[in-house]
């Protein structure tokens, strides 16, 4: 089972854009696990800095300091047959928790 990750770009005047990357699961992580990792690092329990965790920048178009800020949003994860896009959810996971030693 791969694992979806989906996460949006909301500016300031509420133009969205999404998208997700494909993981692979190899050590078969559970969802749940998955997800309590991902929330445990995210800011305020919705907010992340896309490059910190190496993924695509949303930004819509030209920055606009009226409306634009840095922070992209976590929406869900899934279980998919999709292929992978993105490498493994362990290095995933890693990633995100050297990050979060930082914030928590």
């Amino acid at each position: 089972m791969n694992i979806k990750f989906h996460y949006l770009y909301r500016d300031g005047a509420n133009y969205k854009q999404y998208h997700s990357e494909v993981f692979s699961n190899r050590e078969g992580f559970s969802i749940e696990a998955i997800e309590n990792t991902i929330k445990f690092a995210l800011i305020e329990g919705n907010w992340f800095y896309a490059d910190k965790w190496k993924l695509t920048d949303l930004h819509l178009y030209k920055w606009d300091d009226e409306i634009d800020h840095s922070w992209h949003k976590y929406d869900c994860i899934e279980i998919t047959q999709e292929n992978v896009t993105k490498g493994d959810i362990s290095d995933f996971i890693s990633l995100i928790q050297i990050g979060c030693e930082n914030i928590h």
